[in-house]
């Protein structure tokens, strides 16, 4: 595509400045110097929006929508989530400096991670040529009936270490964007867990997490009413240590909780644990996390939704804290929902062209290859 000007276009950045004893907002000032370098040559603006708290840079950056065209976010998962929440629905492009512990979406769109100059030029690049993709979003919301929870707990960290050690504040409801996962069982305990840690690499935080949770699992009690794929309803409980309601493949620095997903397919991907798993399907799982075939282990049902609602069984532990991308927001019950192609993300022209180029089929064989049907999600023998 033609380059064009962009006089009267502007740019706003939204960082952490709290995270990692100030790490992060030494990263944000290394991105506005590179934006407004880039902004000179090419005629655009770059305004910084960033708030004392996650909650003020949420705000900042919503209350400010009208000041700016594009919105960057650099850190985590946690921030990709305030861009989110920010821009979701609203056609505004979201660009992506993946400095995180997990920056499991921008792996998943391909997008460079952990180096700022790089990912800065793709954004440039991707404003200048005017090439994005928009991809679907989970939303998750409070049905009637007793909650309590947490929305927005604390900064998250763009250097992976929690300074605080956040924990969930009390709200009255939940409403939010994801664009990653929805936990609700053994993986939000294992991500809680991974928050508190101290090691001191993202990815070696959860995977430790992951180790120490499976010696523990609870039966959780979930009582789901799912719309399928084709439009049907199924309702049943599922007991199980493990839920999740997936937009995306990836968790935890790479682990391929959802394998399945795609971004623009217009649906999300239920897995949870079929049963109780013993040990050696707990090491066949943590064998499989990282190499896109974790749902061809029989111990994880699976099945595309458009939508569900999930609330407690009758019998069953109480679930945890509910997290989505990372963050907590609360407790059941709650609806789930998808958004087709609403969030609009800055990429690199050749990451556009890929992801266009994806009809599906890639993953079809995939789901073969496991032994699954694709449309029932069950196992074929």
């Amino acid at each position: 595509m033609s380059q064009k000007s962009h006089t009267n276009t502007t740019v706003a950045v939204v960082g952490n400045p709290t995270s990692n004893k100030g790490k992060g907002a030494r990263v944000s000032g290394q991105v506005l110097d590179l934006l407004r370098e880039a902004g000179r040559r090419h005629g655009f603006d770059v305004i910084d929006v960033t708030g004392a708290s996650f909650d003020e840079s949420l705000s900042n950056a919503r209350l400010r929508g009208d000041e700016y065209d594009y919105l960057v976010t650099v850190g985590g998962d946690g921030m990709v989530a305030l861009g989110v929440n920010a821009v979701g629905c609203s056609g505004k492009p979201l660009g992506i400096v993946a400095i995180g512990s997990g920056n499991d979406f921008a792996r998943g769109l391909a997008l460079p991670v952990n180096r700022v100059e790089t990912a800065v030029d793709g954004i440039v690049g991707a404003i200048v040529r005017g090439t994005h993709v928009d991809v679907d979003l989970g939303f998750v919301e409070s049905l009637p009936g007793d909650h309590a929870g947490g929305s927005d707990a604390g900064m998250p960290d763009v250097a992976g270490d929690s300074v605080d050690s956040p924990k969930p504040p009390e709200v009255d409801g939940i409403d939010r964007y994801y664009a990653g996962m929805l936990s609700c069982g053994l993986d939000a305990s294992i991500n809680d867990r991974a928050n508190h840690s101290h090691l001191p690499n993202g990815s070696l935080r959860y995977f430790a997490a992951v180790l120490v949770e499976l010696t523990h699992m609870k039966r959780y009690g979930y009582h789901v009413k799912a719309t399928l794929a084709d439009g049907s309803v199924e309702e049943r409980d599922i007991v199980s240590p493990l839920l999740t309601v997936a937009n995306s493949r990836h968790i935890g620095g790479g682990i391929e909780v959802s394998p399945y997903s795609r971004f623009s397919d217009g649906l999300l991907d239920l897995v949870w644990f079929d049963h109780m798993p013993n040990f050696a399907e707990c090491v066949d799982a943590v064998s499989r996390a990282y190499d896109g075939r974790l749902l061809g282990s029989r111990v994880f049902g699976w099945k595309r939704v458009r939508g569900i609602e999930i609330t407690r069984a009758a019998e069953g532990d109480e679930p945890p804290v509910l997290m989505a991308d990372g963050e907590y927001v609360g407790r059941l019950p709650v609806r789930v929902s998808v958004r087709n192609r609403s969030l609009r993300v800055l990429v690199p022209p050749v990451v556009a062209e890929s992801l266009s180029a994806d009809d599906g089929n890639q993953v079809l064989e995939v789901i073969k290859r496991d032994g699954r049907d694709p449309l029932t999600g069950e196992f074929l023998e």
